[in-house]
Order: structure tokens, then sequence, then C-alpha cells
């Protein structure tokens, strides 16, 4: 009996000791799955959209990155959606996208432009700096990112304007407008000559905006830009004028509608003496084989230094459903190793600043020198939220100047006041 006594008290004793065992383990398996749904850092699931305007990298390098992140995160698939290859067309269907706040769409490629006008309107999330490693990014990329004090992207890629000239046909690069000037007239004058004038981005668009400014800001007596870097033209009339009509005396005869691809195919087919163009006519023009490049042609800074600052600039959008993952992406695809791969095998300019000291880079492209000394001597386009509507006022008026002669409106600058301010006239005495 005593045998059996002993065994009876062992029976619950072993029960009891078991049921302490999977109660450790339950209360553990449910601290688990609670502190991962209450964790602030957790990836919400599911699928991460990204609006895009077209891929322009060698071998379509975003997209090689956005499959590497699906490999890390099969949970958090992304997928780029990619809208017309020209700005403005862009901007208006991701603003149309981000006005239905349907929330389809988590992760926005914007130009560096837009950021300030996406944050005014509530159509991107602020990033909480405390939580964002923003150290090793170039400044001025990273100043775009920035509107009244907070932080709403981080940059993607960046770009600089670049002068692409004729090593046959001129002694060097021109350090000044006026020696451009000067080449070109000289140029002109030179018999059998063919090639003519600066071929910049001329047609009525974007690209019209940044070759002026660079024109006006190369013609000032004094910086157009503060310690910001951001161009103001402000009180600048006398070199607003002495810009464009330097513009019109060096475009190619006609100043014909160029973009950046026209641009590309008058320099290489020997018909312009110089280009300015963005970096990624580099790799175009020295392109082996089919297609390889007409004439000799060599790279360096813009006269005077005035390059405008181009690029773009990844946000998460205000309704995404998964701003932590989107948040991620937008991490994954800015840091050091992502944005080396960008430049190396994409050809598109890197955001970090480490990036341009690698060697494979270097020897990839000898001009990153020259590069990431246009970068850094950039000047900004205003960023503020009605930037649209100025350039509109700003290239209506350049585009007559050029092409038919018209004069500069009297009221120019208060048309301009009123576009930044987002009205359509001047008020009356202003």
């Amino acid at each position: 009996m005593r045998g059996t006594v002993e065994r009876g008290w062992q029976v619950p004793l072993i029960w009891a000791a078991v049921g302490t065992v999977l109660g450790v383990v339950l209360v553990l398996v449910t601290t688990a799955v609670t502190a991962v749904v209450n964790d602030p850092d957790a990836l919400e699931p599911g699928e991460i959209v990204v609006l895009s305007g077209r891929d322009d990298s060698i071998g379509g390098q975003r997209q090689v990155l956005v499959n590497q992140w699906n490999e890390l995160h099969p949970g958090n698939r992304a997928r780029i959606v990619e809208l017309s290859g020209l700005a403005d067309a862009q901007r208006a269907e991701m603003l149309a996208r981000a006005q239905s706040g349907r929330g389809e769409v988590d992760v926005l490629n914007l130009d560096v432009t837009w950021t300030a006008e996406f944050a005014e309107a509530g159509y991107i999330r602020s990033l909480d700096e405390s939580r964002v490693r923003t150290g090793g990014f170039l400044d001025k990329p990273l100043a775009t990112c920035r509107y009244g004090g907070r932080l709403w992207a981080l940059p993607f890629n960046t770009d600089a304007g670049l002068l692409y000239y004729r090593p046959d046909l001129v002694a060097g690069p021109p350090l000044t407008w006026d020696g451009l000037e000067r080449d070109v007239v000289e140029a002109r004058a030179r018999p059998g000559n063919t090639a003519d004038g600066y071929a910049g981005q001329l047609a009525d668009y974007e690209g019209l905006t940044v070759n002026a400014l660079e024109l006006v800001a190369g013609s000032a007596d004094e910086p157009l830009a503060g310690e910001d870097g951001v161009l103001d033209l402000d009180g600048h009339e006398t070199a607003l004028v002495s810009g464009l009509e330097r513009l019109r005396t060096i475009a190619p005869a006609g100043v014909p509608d160029l973009d950046e691809t026209r641009s590309i195919e008058l320099f290489r087919s020997g018909r312009a003496l110089f280009m300015r163009n963005w970096p990624v006519a580099y790799r175009s023009l020295a392109q082996d084989g089919e297609g390889g490049p007409g004439v000799p042609f060599d790279v360096a800074l813009l006269p005077a230094g005035t390059a405008v600052l181009g690029g773009q600039n990844l946000a998460v959008s205000a309704d995404s459903r998964r701003p932590r993952a989107a948040q991620a992406l937008v991490e994954f695809l800015t840091n050091e190793r992502s944005q080396q791969i960008l430049f190396e095998r994409g050809g598109l300019p890197a955001t970090r600043a480490v990036v341009y000291h690698d060697q494979a880079v270097r020897d990839r492209y000898p001009y990153v020198t020259t590069l990431a000394e246009a970068v850094d001597r950039a000047v900004l386009r205003p960023a503020e939220p009605h930037y649209a509507r100025f350039s509109e006022v700003f290239r209506t008026a350049v585009d007559g100047y050029l092409r038919r002669g018209a004069q500069l409106p009297a009221d120019l600058a208060d048309q301009l006041a009123a576009a930044r301010q987002g009205r359509l006239t001047p008020v009356d005495g202003e």
C-alpha cells in the first residue's frame, strides 16, 4: 500500500510540474506575440507600392535593388509602378493619386522641387530624424528633403548640370560664360565649321527653367544664392536680362526645342560646340559600338560653377497602410551599399559622400571628381509649395524672349512673387 500511495502522490506532482512549464511557455509565447504586435518598429505585412518616373539607370538598377529587398523581406515585397518619362506628367499623376486618398501608394519618388509641395499639401509623412540615419548624405541633396524645419524624404539620386565640350575645337573648357560666348562666336566665324553653339535644354518645360537660371546666376555680379544655397531672383533684373540675352546668343540657330535626349543627339552629330546636360549624358556619349559617339568630347563644370541641382527624393505617402515598412524600404534604397550600386552599375549619381571615393566608381566614371564638385557648388531652386507655378511663369517669359523676341514683362518680378505664393496675378500695389 505504501508504494501505491507514494506513486499516487508522484502523479499529481509530475502533472503540476508539467503544467507549470506549459504555463511559463504560454506566458513567454503570449509575451512574444504581444511584443510583435505592439513593437513600433515591426513592419506591417503586405506589398509596398513605389510610384516613380522612368528608371534611366544602366541595366535597370532600381529594379535590381527592389529585387534584393524582396528576397530579404518576402512579407513586404515591393513593386515599382512607372509613370510617364515627362516630369510634368509624372507630377500630375502623383498629385492625382495622392488626392484620391485610396492608400494605393506607399512610396513616392519625387523630383527635388516637389518635396515642399507634397509636404505642404499633407500628401507625405515627415520622418523622425531621431530614428533615421542622415549622416553621410551630401549636404545639398539632403537639404532638398527638408521643408518647414522638418525632414520629409531621403535623397535617392542627385544631379547637377555639366558642360560637355569639343576638345578638338576649343583649347579647353571655358571658366566663365564670357569665355564660352567668345568660343561660340569664334567657331561660327571659322570657315567650314558646323558646330553651332550651346545645346542646352531649351524646350518649354522645366529644362528651360533650369538652363535659364544657370545663365542668370552666371551673369550676376554677386551670388544669387544665400547661405542655404537657394536661388533668389528678387532685385536682380539686370542679371536676368543679361543671362537671357547671352542664352539667346549662344543657343543653336533658331533656339531649337531641345530636351535632354535631343541635346545629346545634336552634340553627338557634331553640330554643337558645347552641350549642357545631366551626368546621364556621359554614358550615352561614351558607349561603344552602334550608337557610339560621333565626335570626341570631354566634360567639365559649367562656367562659374552655376549648375542647378537636380535629383529625386523618396518619401512615404501620408495614406500608406504600411508606413513603417515603406520607410524601411526608403532607408534600404538610400543606404551606402544601394547608393554604390546605383552609381557604379547604374550611372545614377549617388547621394552618399563615401561612394565618390570608391575606386570602382572612379575607375568607371573618370569625371566623378568633377561631378562631386558640381553637386557641392550647385544652386538650389526655391523649396516652396508653389514652385511649379513659379517655374511656369518664369519659363513662359523666357520662352517668349528667346524665340519670339518678346520683351520681358515689366511686372515680371511681381508675377514671380505672386506665383511663389500660389496666386495667378500680382495684387495691386504689391
